[in-house]
């Protein structure tokens, strides 16, 4: 890998693990980044952290972290560390300084996919009905797979705090997913403009990083020549 560019270290959301970003890692390792993505825990918000910075182990400084969803606020988190050089959030989550993600999706009008949730012992998981608030965008075939594949988020985590957000110190981008259905998008565009990110919208579900990962990789690419 060519070691003028900046490594990639990806965190993933609530309901996916590490492949969820599948559509843009072989693209980037072509293009001659080092290319990580974590296998968060989806047990803390500390333990999810601490798997990024594995990733960053990984690969040289510097790295730019790309979170999705739930991974943006491990971003926002980990983010301080000195290897990162940026942020790219994917219609993300990314609270203030003693804020939580709950404090957050309160502000707004509650997401259609709350309502298809299942708990289970304190696990959530997308029901069967909810796939396509998710990411409705995609074929039947893949919403399917993606339901399949999901992992299980401890709801606790949504209760998570972090004393010193990132994107307070690090430049940052943001791609808003204006069809989101489970990160309003109204919330996206308040995360970002409070950060000062670049944005940049896609008429997407959760997932654009599946259903338009052609933008989603030219804002990363953004961020790479920026940094």
């Amino acid at each position: 890998m060519s070691p003028s560019k900046p490594s990639i270290v990806f965190a993933h959301g609530l309901w996916a693990d590490g492949s969820c970003y599948s559509k843009l890692i072989p693209v980037l390792q072509q293009e001659g980044h080092e290319v990580v993505s974590a296998q968060n825990t989806l047990d803390s918000l500390e333990g999810d952290v601490d798997a990024v910075r594995r990733a960053l182990a990984r690969v040289s400084a510097p790295a730019i972290l790309v979170g999705h969803s739930w991974g943006g606020f491990v971003i926002t988190a980990a983010g301080t560390d000195d290897r990162v050089a940026g942020l790219v959030y994917i219609a993300a989550l990314a609270p203030d300084a003693g804020e939580t993600p709950q404090d957050l999706i309160g502000r707004f009008d509650t997401p259609p996919l709350f309502a298809h949730l299942d708990d289970e012992d304190g696990r959530l998981w997308i029901a069967r009905d909810g796939i396509s608030h998710f990411c409705g965008d995609l074929p039947e075939a893949d919403q399917q797979l993606v339901w399949a594949t999901q992992g299980s988020a401890n709801a606790a985590v949504l209760g998570s705090t972090t004393d010193d957000p990132a994107w307070r110190s690090k430049p940052s981008w943001f791609v808003l997913a204006t069809q989101d259905h489970a990160v309003n998008p109204d919330l996206q565009r308040f995360s970002a403009e409070r950060m000062g990110a670049t944005v940049v919208e896609t008429d997407s579900s959760h997932v654009p990083m599946l259903s338009q990962p052609e933008a989603v990789l030219d804002v990363i690419r953004s961020a790479a020549k920026a940094v």
